[in-house]
């Protein structure tokens, strides 16, 4: 590995690092986990939670952002 392509990846690392950490500052106030198709079920005993609209925004999100580091 040269130094062109460690330089590459540390910058791309420290990005997501960066990214990652305002997803967290601000994660109180995105409504993930609590969307209109996010399901829950259940009673006092027994509590089913299933986070269909989460899952399909998170899994269209990385798509995006794997397609958009793998063009060359």
């Amino acid at each position: 590995m040269n130094m062109i392509e460690t330089g590459r990846f540390l910058l791309i690392a420290g990005t997501i690092l960066v990214v990652l950490g305002f997803v967290f500052l601000l994660a109180d106030k995105i409504p993930l986990g609590r969307l209109w198709g996010d399901f829950r079920f259940g009673n006092d005993k027994v509590k089913i939670y299933f986070p269909l609209a989460t899952c399909l925004i998170i899994s269209l999100l990385i798509t995006l952002i794997v397609n958009f580091f793998s063009r060359k």
